[in-house]
Protein backbone atom coordinates (compact mmCIF):
# COMPACT_ATOMS: atom_id res chain seq x y z
CA UNK A 1 0.00 0.00 0.00
CA UNK A 2 1.65 3.55 -1.03
CA UNK A 3 1.75 6.70 1.16
CA UNK A 4 0.19 9.35 0.59
CA UNK A 5 1.99 13.04 1.30
CA UNK A 6 -0.19 16.06 2.94
CA UNK A 7 -1.92 18.82 1.03
CA UNK A 8 -1.81 22.39 2.51
CA UNK A 9 -3.90 25.53 1.86
CA UNK A 10 -2.24 28.09 -0.11
CA UNK A 11 -2.62 30.40 2.38
CA UNK A 12 0.68 28.86 4.27
CA UNK A 13 2.38 30.44 1.21
CA UNK A 14 1.79 34.48 2.59
CA UNK A 15 5.07 34.91 4.34
CA UNK A 16 8.66 33.52 4.27
CA UNK A 17 8.16 32.83 7.93
CA UNK A 18 4.50 31.05 8.06
CA UNK A 19 6.21 29.13 5.17
CA UNK A 20 9.18 27.71 6.83
CA UNK A 21 7.17 27.49 10.06
CA UNK A 22 4.22 25.48 8.66
CA UNK A 23 5.90 23.72 5.79
CA UNK A 24 9.88 23.48 5.81
CA UNK A 25 10.46 22.80 9.37
CA UNK A 26 8.58 19.45 9.84
CA UNK A 27 11.29 18.13 6.72
CA UNK A 28 8.36 15.85 5.58
CA UNK A 29 7.28 16.55 1.64
CA UNK A 30 4.41 18.65 0.95
CA UNK A 31 1.99 19.24 -1.75
CA UNK A 32 0.55 22.89 -2.52
CA UNK A 33 -2.22 22.70 -4.96
CA UNK A 34 -2.59 25.36 -6.93
CA UNK A 35 0.89 27.77 -5.79
CA UNK A 36 1.67 29.20 -8.95
CA UNK A 37 -1.69 28.68 -10.92
CA UNK A 38 -1.65 32.09 -11.57
CA UNK A 39 1.96 32.27 -12.95
CA UNK A 40 2.33 34.25 -16.34
CA UNK A 41 3.76 31.31 -17.95
CA UNK A 42 1.25 28.65 -16.54
CA UNK A 43 -1.13 30.83 -17.86
CA UNK A 44 0.30 30.84 -21.81
CA UNK A 45 1.20 26.81 -21.37
CA UNK A 46 -3.16 26.39 -20.82
CA UNK A 47 -3.66 28.96 -23.96
CA UNK A 48 -1.10 27.10 -26.07
CA UNK A 49 1.42 29.77 -25.99
CA UNK A 50 4.38 28.16 -23.70
CA UNK A 51 6.86 28.51 -26.73
CA UNK A 52 5.65 31.68 -27.78
CA UNK A 53 6.38 33.09 -23.95
CA UNK A 54 9.86 31.31 -23.45
CA UNK A 55 10.97 31.81 -26.75
CA UNK A 56 10.54 36.28 -25.95
CA UNK A 57 12.52 35.25 -22.74
CA UNK A 58 15.60 33.78 -24.54
CA UNK A 59 18.96 35.48 -23.50
CA UNK A 60 20.11 33.29 -26.43
CA UNK A 61 22.35 30.95 -24.67
CA UNK A 62 23.60 27.16 -25.43
CA UNK A 63 22.20 24.83 -22.83
CA UNK A 64 23.42 20.89 -22.37
CA UNK A 65 20.48 18.34 -23.32
CA UNK A 66 20.03 14.88 -22.99
CA UNK A 67 19.02 13.29 -26.00
CA UNK A 68 18.21 9.27 -26.07
CA UNK A 69 16.90 6.94 -28.80
CA UNK A 70 12.85 6.36 -29.52
CA UNK A 71 13.54 3.03 -27.49
CA UNK A 72 14.36 4.22 -24.18
CA UNK A 73 11.07 5.74 -24.06
CA UNK A 74 12.47 8.65 -21.89
CA UNK A 75 13.92 6.64 -19.25
CA UNK A 76 17.53 8.20 -19.10
CA UNK A 77 19.50 5.59 -17.17
CA UNK A 78 23.17 3.99 -17.12
CA UNK A 79 24.27 1.33 -19.11
CA UNK A 80 23.60 -2.31 -18.52
CA UNK A 81 27.25 -2.62 -17.18
CA UNK A 82 27.64 0.96 -15.69
CA UNK A 83 30.33 2.00 -17.10
CA UNK A 84 27.92 4.46 -19.27
CA UNK A 85 24.75 6.46 -20.29
CA UNK A 86 21.61 5.35 -22.51
CA UNK A 87 21.71 8.68 -23.81
CA UNK A 88 23.81 11.67 -25.43
CA UNK A 89 25.15 14.58 -24.53
CA UNK A 90 24.28 17.58 -26.91
CA UNK A 91 24.88 21.12 -26.88
CA UNK A 92 22.64 23.15 -28.43
CA UNK A 93 21.17 26.93 -28.41
CA UNK A 94 18.19 26.83 -25.74
CA UNK A 95 15.95 28.38 -28.63
CA UNK A 96 16.83 25.53 -30.95
CA UNK A 97 16.48 22.97 -28.27
CA UNK A 98 13.24 24.49 -27.33
CA UNK A 99 12.10 24.31 -30.66
CA UNK A 100 13.01 20.83 -31.39
CA UNK A 101 11.10 19.31 -28.02
CA UNK A 102 8.30 21.26 -29.07
CA UNK A 103 8.15 20.05 -32.83
CA UNK A 104 8.68 16.33 -31.84
CA UNK A 105 6.80 16.29 -28.41
CA UNK A 106 4.54 12.95 -29.03
CA UNK A 107 5.99 12.75 -32.58
CA UNK A 108 5.78 8.53 -32.10
CA UNK A 109 9.58 7.57 -33.56
CA UNK A 110 11.02 10.74 -32.44
CA UNK A 111 14.01 11.13 -30.43
CA UNK A 112 13.74 11.93 -26.58
CA UNK A 113 15.07 14.85 -25.23
CA UNK A 114 15.15 16.76 -21.84
CA UNK A 115 16.90 19.76 -20.93
CA UNK A 116 16.77 20.36 -17.02
CA UNK A 117 18.52 22.56 -13.99
CA UNK A 118 19.17 25.85 -16.30
CA UNK A 119 19.18 28.88 -14.01
CA UNK A 120 16.64 30.69 -15.57
CA UNK A 121 19.07 34.20 -14.28
CA UNK A 122 21.03 33.02 -17.46
CA UNK A 123 18.91 31.95 -19.51
CA UNK A 124 15.19 33.62 -19.18
CA UNK A 125 16.67 36.75 -17.32
CA UNK A 126 12.99 38.06 -16.62
CA UNK A 127 11.79 34.60 -15.35
CA UNK A 128 11.63 35.23 -12.53
CA UNK A 129 10.58 38.79 -12.04
CA UNK A 130 7.37 37.91 -14.10
CA UNK A 131 6.57 34.29 -12.09
CA UNK A 132 6.88 35.33 -8.09
CA UNK A 133 7.22 33.35 -5.34
CA UNK A 134 7.01 35.43 -2.31
CA UNK A 135 7.01 33.30 0.38
CA UNK A 136 10.50 31.47 -0.47
CA UNK A 137 13.74 33.16 0.56
CA UNK A 138 16.02 34.82 -2.38
CA UNK A 139 16.68 32.41 -4.36
CA UNK A 140 16.84 31.76 -8.03
CA UNK A 141 14.73 29.42 -10.60
CA UNK A 142 15.67 26.50 -12.28
CA UNK A 143 13.77 25.36 -15.43
CA UNK A 144 13.52 21.80 -16.52
CA UNK A 145 11.77 20.74 -20.25
CA UNK A 146 11.56 17.87 -22.19
CA UNK A 147 9.42 15.30 -23.56
CA UNK A 148 8.05 12.32 -21.17
CA UNK A 149 10.85 11.05 -19.37
CA UNK A 150 11.85 9.13 -16.27
CA UNK A 151 14.44 10.32 -14.38
CA UNK A 152 15.78 8.10 -11.93
CA UNK A 153 15.54 8.30 -8.27
CA UNK A 154 17.75 10.67 -6.64
CA UNK A 155 18.20 12.89 -3.49
CA UNK A 156 18.82 16.77 -3.34
CA UNK A 157 21.78 17.66 -0.68
CA UNK A 158 19.03 21.14 -0.64
CA UNK A 159 15.83 21.74 -0.21
CA UNK A 160 13.81 21.45 -3.15
CA UNK A 161 10.06 23.43 -4.65
CA UNK A 162 8.90 21.65 -7.79
CA UNK A 163 6.76 23.53 -9.65
CA UNK A 164 4.75 22.54 -12.30
CA UNK A 165 4.22 24.62 -15.44
CA UNK A 166 3.21 22.34 -18.00
CA UNK A 167 2.37 19.01 -18.55
CA UNK A 168 1.81 16.65 -15.46
CA UNK A 169 4.40 15.25 -13.51
CA UNK A 170 4.41 11.82 -10.75
CA UNK A 171 7.15 11.86 -8.29
CA UNK A 172 7.92 8.43 -6.10
CA UNK A 173 9.18 9.50 -3.26
CA UNK A 174 11.23 7.05 -0.19
CA UNK A 175 12.36 8.49 2.93
CA UNK A 176 16.50 9.45 3.75
CA UNK A 177 16.24 6.41 5.53
CA UNK A 178 15.53 4.16 3.18
CA UNK A 179 19.42 3.95 1.63
CA UNK A 180 20.17 0.84 2.48
CA UNK A 181 17.83 -0.77 0.85
CA UNK A 182 17.99 1.68 -2.80
CA UNK A 183 20.81 -0.25 -4.05
CA UNK A 184 22.33 3.12 -4.50
CA UNK A 185 24.82 3.57 -7.29
CA UNK A 186 27.85 5.50 -7.64
CA UNK A 187 28.54 8.66 -6.11
CA UNK A 188 31.27 9.81 -8.29
CA UNK A 189 29.72 8.59 -11.83
CA UNK A 190 26.65 10.02 -12.04
CA UNK A 191 24.06 11.51 -14.94
CA UNK A 192 23.44 14.61 -13.74
CA UNK A 193 25.45 14.66 -10.02
CA UNK A 194 23.90 12.80 -7.62
CA UNK A 195 23.96 9.28 -7.03
CA UNK A 196 20.64 7.04 -7.97
CA UNK A 197 18.57 4.25 -6.43
CA UNK A 198 19.53 1.66 -8.99
CA UNK A 199 16.55 -0.83 -7.19
CA UNK A 200 13.88 2.07 -8.12
CA UNK A 201 11.71 1.14 -11.18
CA UNK A 202 12.96 -2.10 -11.32
CA UNK A 203 10.76 -5.02 -11.75
CA UNK A 204 9.06 -7.02 -8.66
CA UNK A 205 11.46 -9.59 -8.04
CA UNK A 206 14.32 -8.41 -9.37
CA UNK A 207 17.24 -10.82 -7.91
CA UNK A 208 19.53 -8.36 -7.76
CA UNK A 209 17.96 -6.07 -5.05
CA UNK A 210 16.38 -8.50 -2.68
CA UNK A 211 16.16 -5.76 0.15
CA UNK A 212 14.16 -3.30 -1.84
CA UNK A 213 11.14 -5.96 -2.12
CA UNK A 214 10.65 -5.02 1.83
CA UNK A 215 9.99 -1.01 1.18
CA UNK A 216 9.04 -1.28 -2.66
CA UNK A 217 5.37 -0.79 -1.75
CA UNK A 218 6.04 1.73 1.01
CA UNK A 219 6.83 4.78 -1.46
CA UNK A 220 4.72 7.96 -1.11
CA UNK A 221 3.29 8.66 -4.88
CA UNK A 222 2.42 12.46 -5.61
CA UNK A 223 0.96 13.53 -8.77
CA UNK A 224 0.74 16.90 -10.11
CA UNK A 225 -1.03 18.89 -12.63
CA UNK A 226 0.10 22.33 -13.99
CA UNK A 227 -0.17 25.10 -11.14
CA UNK A 228 0.78 23.02 -8.54
CA UNK A 229 3.96 22.38 -6.55
CA UNK A 230 5.51 20.18 -4.28
CA UNK A 231 8.03 20.59 -1.24
CA UNK A 232 10.53 18.29 -0.71
CA UNK A 233 13.14 18.68 1.88
CA UNK A 234 16.59 17.64 1.54
CA UNK A 235 17.61 14.24 0.70
CA UNK A 236 14.63 12.36 0.07
CA UNK A 237 14.74 9.97 -2.82
CA UNK A 238 12.41 10.71 -5.83
CA UNK A 239 11.97 9.59 -9.14
CA UNK A 240 10.34 12.03 -11.66
CA UNK A 241 7.87 11.19 -14.31
CA UNK A 242 6.76 13.71 -16.88
CA UNK A 243 3.81 12.36 -18.09
CA UNK A 244 2.53 14.74 -20.96
CA UNK A 245 4.30 14.75 -24.21
CA UNK A 246 5.34 17.94 -23.59
CA UNK A 247 6.66 19.12 -19.81
CA UNK A 248 7.94 21.92 -18.67
CA UNK A 249 8.91 22.46 -14.47
CA UNK A 250 10.30 25.20 -12.65
CA UNK A 251 11.94 24.49 -9.02
CA UNK A 252 13.75 26.23 -6.38
CA UNK A 253 16.98 24.87 -4.16
CA UNK A 254 18.02 26.32 -1.03
CA UNK A 255 19.38 25.19 2.34
CA UNK A 256 16.24 25.96 4.79
CA UNK A 257 18.86 25.35 8.20
CA UNK A 258 21.66 26.53 7.47
CA UNK A 259 24.43 27.72 10.16
CA UNK A 260 26.90 29.08 7.49
CA UNK A 261 28.96 28.16 3.83
CA UNK A 262 29.92 24.86 5.24
CA UNK A 263 27.89 22.02 3.73
CA UNK A 264 26.78 18.70 5.74
CA UNK A 265 28.29 16.64 2.19
CA UNK A 266 31.31 17.90 2.91
CA UNK A 267 31.70 16.45 5.85
CA UNK A 268 30.35 12.83 5.34
CA UNK A 269 33.04 13.15 2.47
CA UNK A 270 35.87 14.03 4.84
CA UNK A 271 34.59 11.00 7.48
CA UNK A 272 34.69 8.40 4.95
CA UNK A 273 38.55 8.93 4.52
CA UNK A 274 38.93 8.95 7.99
CA UNK A 275 37.03 6.44 9.37
CA UNK A 276 35.35 4.19 6.44
CA UNK A 277 38.21 1.98 6.33
CA UNK A 278 39.03 2.00 9.97
CA UNK A 279 38.86 -1.66 12.08
CA UNK A 280 34.62 -2.34 12.53
CA UNK A 281 35.08 -1.87 16.98
CA UNK A 282 36.92 1.40 16.00
CA UNK A 283 34.11 3.18 13.93
CA UNK A 284 31.57 2.08 16.36
CA UNK A 285 33.32 3.76 18.61
CA UNK A 286 33.79 6.87 16.40
CA UNK A 287 29.95 6.65 16.04
CA UNK A 288 29.12 6.78 19.73
CA UNK A 289 31.01 9.92 19.29
CA UNK A 290 29.73 11.19 16.45
CA UNK A 291 26.34 10.67 18.08
CA UNK A 292 27.03 12.33 20.96
CA UNK A 293 28.43 15.66 19.69
CA UNK A 294 26.76 16.15 16.46
CA UNK A 295 23.31 14.28 15.90
CA UNK A 296 22.19 14.70 19.83
CA UNK A 297 19.54 12.11 20.34
CA UNK A 298 20.08 13.22 24.16
CA UNK A 299 20.20 16.73 24.00
CA UNK A 300 23.18 19.45 24.29
CA UNK A 301 26.76 17.06 24.79
CA UNK A 302 27.24 19.88 27.86
CA UNK A 303 23.90 20.63 29.04
CA UNK A 304 24.85 19.30 32.40
CA UNK A 305 27.21 22.30 32.66
CA UNK A 306 26.45 26.17 32.40
CA UNK A 307 25.88 27.74 29.58
CA UNK A 308 29.21 29.81 30.08
CA UNK A 309 31.59 26.75 30.16
CA UNK A 310 29.86 25.07 27.17
CA UNK A 311 33.39 26.75 25.29
CA UNK A 312 33.06 26.11 21.21
CA UNK A 313 29.97 23.53 21.99
CA UNK A 314 28.30 26.76 22.57
CA UNK A 315 25.30 28.31 19.79
CA UNK A 316 27.14 28.59 16.56
CA UNK A 317 25.63 31.92 16.41
CA UNK A 318 27.69 33.26 19.34
CA UNK A 319 30.72 33.33 16.60
CA UNK A 320 31.52 29.17 17.48
CA UNK A 321 30.55 28.65 14.10
CA UNK A 322 33.98 30.70 13.10
CA UNK A 323 35.72 29.40 15.82
CA UNK A 324 35.00 25.65 15.15
CA UNK A 325 35.99 26.36 11.39
CA UNK A 326 38.93 28.18 11.97
CA UNK A 327 40.16 24.82 14.20
CA UNK A 328 39.07 22.11 11.54
CA UNK A 329 41.64 24.73 8.93
CA UNK A 330 43.96 24.55 11.45
CA UNK A 331 43.99 20.75 11.91
CA UNK A 332 43.49 20.11 7.98
CA UNK A 333 46.95 21.63 7.53
CA UNK A 334 48.69 20.01 10.35
CA UNK A 335 49.39 23.18 12.67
Amino acid sequence: MTGRVADVAVDVLATPERFQAEVVSACRPVVLRGAVRDWPVVSAARRGELPHYLAGLDAGRSAEVFVGAPAIAGRYTYTDDLSGFNFERRTMQFGEALNRIVATAGVQDAPTMYAGSLPTEGYLPDFAAENRLPFLPAVQPRIWLGHRSSVACHYDTSDNLACVVAGTRRFTLYPPDAIGSLYVGPIDHTMAGQPVALAVGSAPGDPRYPRFEAIRDTALIVNLEPGDALYLPKLWWHQVEATGDLNVLVNYWWDGSSSGSDQPYTAMMLAMIAIAERPAVERVAWQALFSHYVFRPDGHPLAHLPDERHGILGRLGAGNYGRIRATIMRLLRGI
